[in-house]
């Protein structure tokens, strides 16, 4: 009996570690192989071209791959690369006050971006990811532009590191 027992835990234990696999705790799913990343220059090819906003998209996305992976970041020949451009900026009024006057706005920002695994080209992406941020329409875009941005580029960054690496 004890013996049937042992046999028991030692064939759940077993399955427990099969049905776990390999789990990182950042989420990626990274070959071992892949050691570094590039992020090519994103553009600015919006209609509404902001100064500095391709720069800081571009920044953004290289920070958050640094931060949560242990890949190195090159400017050339990278085992991943990101290359793409902020294809969309426009605000539009997002509810009305009942004199039909925009009472909060839409700031909408769309990144293209083609992502290609040179370890495993089955991985390769091309995707548009967006987000916005609204805000009272008695402020400006001007004074709001900045924190929007920011918040923004964080979303989309996110987006498209767990479409990249997390694969979710």
């Amino acid at each position: 009996m004890k013996k049937i027992k042992h046999i028991l835990i030692g064939v759940f234990t077993l399955l427990l570690i099969q049905g776990c696999g390999v789990y990182s705790f950042s989420g990626t799913n990274i070959s071992p192989e892949t050691k570094t990343f590039q992020v090519n220059f994103f553009q600015n090819q919006s209609p509404r071209i902001f100064p500095g906003a391709d720069q800081t998209f571009t920044n953004q996305l290289q920070d958050l791959i640094l931060n949560q992976t242990n890949l190195s970041l090159t400017t050339s020949s990278g085992d991943l690369i990101y290359e793409g451009e902020i294809v969309q900026d426009y605000v539009s009024p997002n509810t009305a006050t009942s004199q039909i006057t925009a009472a909060q706005n839409r700031l909408t920002i769309a990144v293209n971006v083609r992502f290609f695994d040179t370890k495993d080209p089955t991985q390769d992406l091309e995707q548009r990811f967006s987000f916005f941020f609204d805000y009272p329409a008695s402020q400006s875009e001007n004074t709001v532009r900045d924190e929007a941005l920011q918040i923004i580029f964080e979303r989309i960054t996110q987006d498209i590191f767990n479409a990249t690496l997390a694969r979710w």
